[in-house]
């Protein structure tokens, strides 16, 4: 039996430092921001001069904020502050009977059947992605963020518009996508102090600058796909189901410029989120050999990779272990802030109407209390009574109740597939020197990128390098 596998987590800070220092702190990483004792403690609160917060890990917290009472407890505008400029006023934003308008529209499309449908879409990737790297296996140390943001673009790209990544305006699409990312921290001004609406929010200037390139190139996209559903030639895809959905309530549909919100938002929670599960999953993979050849074993029934049968998914149990775990132990999304709409009393301490709330999955997902040995890699617990029980209190990667990320369903696909894909292919390995550093962006990357050796399976060392375009 293998050693114990603990992969690293953020060093805390001090638990106490100055408010400039925190600050300073928050906007270069949320997770090394916050002190030790947020892993063991039920409930935390911080104070500023401008706001004063409420971190809750208890799952009966937990429950009331997101399923029991939400619409007491509405998203916050602070970390929404950096993102609109992209996100305009997308679902992930908005509140209220805005936010309910948008959900029953783009629900249906994410409802379990369509799963069936845009599962050959995301073989089509992983094949791809394969391709590509077996280009590039050939011993030398990679960077497997970039391979994966690339593979789930493709991914948004071919379920989303029927388009490959190569695609041109796919390709761009990307491209500005990863430099806003660079741009744009998650926190501005505005995340700190109470700013009124009409206050200048102090983007750079470069974050605007690709803002408006995205958002230029989805109107495009979506223009051209409104013009091919008006004659009758449009693709059966994600887009074309929203696009044609009407709100059943008022029989009236997204019109474009509200489909450029909501698609801006699939795409950056789709493969920003997707990306960073799966290059953490891969990781934690070349962690445990042993994990490992148990994940590439089961995926022997994806056949040479050609196989689009999605019933196949329930044979990747190891790899749908594997990457559960991963999203507990790096949640892409460490942290979800609501605001209270009204006075209410949380474990004896009194919250007032416009203090902010804070869900960590991130903290949630360690608790000392709620899990066995929380910092450790180890897929079976999800087969223990232990862990299904810690999981129903205590494991929100996709958020809950009725905010749940529409797109779970298809992420707990897209994930588990692409893993198994990808192992089947490549004996995977950590490299001497390159150990991650969790840190926490848009979502939950490494500081210094999350670097690997790939080895085909079908070659033995010392064996020439197989062209990527000689699939078996």
């Amino acid at each position: 039996m293998s050693a114990p596998i603990r992969p690293p987590k953020p060093v805390p800070r001090p638990d106490r430092v100055s408010l400039l220092h925190y600050l300073r702190l928050f906007r270069r990483d949320i997770l090394s921001a916050q002190p030790a004792r947020l892993y063991h403690a039920w409930m935390a609160e911080f104070r500023t001069p401008f706001f004063r917060s409420f971190l809750c890990n208890d799952p009966e917290l937990v429950n009331r904020v997101l399923k029991e009472s939400p619409a007491d407890f509405p998203k916050s505008d602070r970390l929404g502050e950096g993102l609109r400029p992209l996100l305009g006023n997308s679902v992930f934003l908005t509140n209220g009977a805005t936010w309910e308008r948008q959900r029953r529209i783009i629900n249906p499309a994410f409802e379990g059947g369509r799963l069936h449908e845009t599962f050959p879409a995301m073989c089509e990737a992983g094949r791809a992605c394969v391709a590509r790297l077996r280009a590039r296996a050939d011993g030398t140390p990679l960077d497997i963020e970039p391979e994966t943001s690339h593979v789930a673009a493709d991914v948004i790209f071919r379920t989303l518009f029927s388009l490959p990544i190569e695609d041109e305006t796919a390709a761009a699409t990307f491209r500005e996508f990863q430099a806003h990312q660079r741009a744009q921290p998650i926190l501005n001004l505005g995340a700190f102090l109470p700013l009124p609406r009409w206050f200048p929010r102090f983007h750079s200037r470069r974050t605007r600058k690709t803002a408006r390139r995205i958002r230029a190139l989805i109107s495009g996209l979506t223009a051209r796909r409104a013009a091919e559903i008006a004659a009758g030639t449009a693709p059966d895809d994600l887009a074309t189901k929203i696009m044609t959905t009407p709100d059943p309530d008022t029989g009236i549909g997204f019109d474009t410029a509200e489909m450029v919100d909501q698609v801006a938002i699939f795409f950056l929670a789709g493969h920003e989120t997707s990306a960073s599960a799966l290059a953490w999953s891969l990781y934690l993979l070349a962690l445990s050999p042993e994990w490992q050849e148990r994940v590439a074993a089961e995926a022997t029934v994806l056949d040479d990779g050609t196989r689009a049968d999605f019933a196949v998914l329930g044979q990747l149990r190891s790899s749908r272990a594997v990457f559960r775990e991963a999203l507990r132990l790096y949640p892409p999304v460490p942290m979800m802030v609501r605001e209270s709409r009204c006075p209410v009393k949380f474990r004896d301490r009194d919250v007032r109407a416009g203090d902010q709330v804070v869900l960590s999955p991130w903290h949630l997902h360690r608790h000392d209390r709620l899990w066995t040995d929380p910092d450790l890699f180890d897929p079976s617990r999800w087969d223990s009574a232990a862990g299904r029980e810690s999981a129903r209190a205590a494991y929100i990667p996709f958020s809950a109740g009725p905010r749940v990320c529409p797109g779970a369903g298809f992420a707990m696909a897209e994930g588990p597939l692409l893993l198994s894909m990808l192992v089947r292919a490549f004996r995977i390995g950590t490299v001497t020197g390159h150990d991650p550093v969790p840190a926490a962006h848009l979502t939950v990357r490494s500081a210094n990128g999350i670097w690997l050796q790939l080895t085909p399976r079908d070659q033995t060392p010392g064996d020439p390098v197989r062209p990527a375009t000689e699939e078996r």
